[in-house]
Order: structure tokens, then sequence, then C-alpha cells
């Protein structure tokens, strides 16, 4: 490495579905390794992304967002995954939407109720506010929650008061040597980041249609000096769900494949030749066998 790190540590975004976690995590780092939309639970795993600068490394966690309990086996698996990590972690940012308060922050609030690990209320969106009189009201109200070692107000779309956030996480950071290459911005594979980038454009692309048992397998990955070729599996959960995926006479599926593909040769910097299957799993998302033989078997 090029520098030498004398601080390093682990830095968890907590907070409520659809509050922008991805979004921040993706603004630290300066690219997109987390898939965003305005759908909740777009993130499903843990992801790290490492920010390795001025002598310092943070390596932070993306994580699911947390909401009030349900008896889905995927929506108790995915509150699992943002949960584990709370004890495990040097500093927790606990990120809220600036216009409001819901019983999801509140369960959030809660797990951090016995946590001795330092807390940055981050409350985010503030780009959204017509009205801005209201924002120092609002950010004295809400560090009335619990003791916070700082609130930052932030519009993480906008990259406003990132680098705040950014200084603040460093001074807490625990001394210690790199764990990652000061190169590496994630632990994730491109066979990983492919299918997530395939789950973003489904989100995006069929908005309020989009059947919410739905997730990505990635059937192959062959990579060679000037092509990745991709197949990947679409799985829905009935014969209706596949018709909305596929769209007329393959319209949708063809969008879906033309934008995820572009991204990936954005991203891998690579020619990609991407195939794309829609299959048929019952019940998968209320099926703890089911989810571990697709994508959650290395968090369940």
């Amino acid at each position: 490495m090029t520098e030498e790190i004398t601080k390093c540590g682990y830095v968890a975004i907590l907070g409520r579905p659809n509050t922008g976690k991805s979004t921040l995590l993706n603004a630290i780092l300066g690219q997109k390794i987390s898939i965003t939309s305005r759908k909740a639970q777009t993130t499903r795993h843990r992801i790290l992304g490492i920010k390795t600068e001025n002598n310092c490394q943070a390596i932070y966690v993306d994580t699911p967002g947390l909401h009030v309990d349900d008896k889905r086996a995927l929506n108790q698996a995915l509150n699992r995954v943002a949960t584990s990590v709370v004890h495990d972690v040097d500093v927790i940012i606990f990120l809220v939407d600036v216009k409001k308060w819901t019983p999801d922050d509140e369960k959030v609030l809660g797990i951090l109720r016995d946590c001795e690990v330092p807390v940055i209320l981050v409350v985010n969106k503030i780009d959204k506010l017509k009205d801005k009189t209201v924002l120092l009201p609002v950010l004295d109200e809400l560090s009335k929650k619990r003791e916070f070692v700082t609130v930052i107000p932030m519009s993480a779309k906008n990259r406003d008061n990132i680098d705040l956030l950014e200084q603040k996480v460093s001074e807490l950071l625990p001394e210690g040597e790199a764990l990652f290459s000061s190169e590496q911005v994630t632990d994730r594979s491109l066979r990983f980041l492919a299918a997530e980038l395939i789950r973003e454009k489904l989100m995006r692309m069929l908005g309020q249609e989009l059947p919410y048992a739905l997730t990505v397998e990635i059937e192959k990955f062959e990579e060679t000096a000037d092509i990745m070729r991709i197949s990947a599996i679409i799985w829905v959960e009935r014969e209706g769900q596949k018709a909305i995926v596929i769209g007329k006479q393959g319209e949708m599926l063809k969008q879906v494949g033309k934008s995820a593909r572009l991204d990936m040769e954005k991203m891998f910097e690579s020619r990609v030749y991407l195939k794309l299957w829609v299959k048929i799993k019952e019940g998968w998302s209320n099926d703890e066998r089911a989810l571990k033989s697709l994508v959650y078997n290395d968090e369940l």
C-alpha cells in the first residue's frame, strides 16, 4: 500500500427501509457498490464498502432496512442480517429521514438502546425540506432520543456533509493496521455485484408492479480477456409474476437486460454478454431452505 494506515475499523449503517443507506454508502465511496431504488428493502445483504484515505481505513457495512417484525421468512432474515452487526463494529451510523419518524425507526432505536458502540445520528434528505426553518427543531427533537456522539443533517443524494461525517467516523475509529488493500472498495465478488445490478433494474423498471418475492441467481459467470459471459435466473413465486417480469413480447426483460448489461460494462470495465431467464419457485421467500439454496446461504 502507498500509505501507512494508523486507524482502521468497521462502521455499520443502520436504519429503517428507504432512509438512504445505500445512497450514503455509494456517496462515501464515490462509486456504486450497493443498489438503490425507491422501493423498501432494496438492500438484502450486508455490503462492505471500504474507504482508505488519510491514513485511515473505514470499512462500512450497509445493512438491510430494519422493519417491524413480520412472520415472512425473508423479512425475518433481513432483520437478522441487519441486527447481527451491531455488536461487531466500532462505530454505528443511525440514518433517519428528516421528514418522518416511524415505528420502524423506534425499532432501530430499541436495538441501539443497550449498545455501547458510539452512535452518530445522521438526519438524511434535508434537500426534501421546503421549509428550512423546521430543520433545527427536528434535529433538537431527534437528538433527545438517546445519547449520540453527534447529530449531522445531510443530503446523501447531493453529498451535503459527507466530508463532515467521514471526519467524525475517522476520529472514532480505533488505532490499527489496514485489513484490506488500499485499492479495494468492497469484499463482494463480481458475480454478486452482477446479480445485484440485475435486481436493481427490475426494482426500478417494474415500480409498483414488482413482485415482492423476487430474487436473482447467477447461473454462469465466465470471464475472458475481452468479454464476460453471464447467465442469470430471475426467481419469482407465481406464473403471473413471471409474466410481469417478461413483459409484452418479452420487452420488459429485454430492457432490464440491456440496462443491467450497460451498468456491468461500466463497473467491470469489460464487454458483457448477458442472458436472463425467469423461473418459478413457489413460496421461496417464506421458506428458510429455499432462501439458503438461492442467495442467503452465507447470512442466515
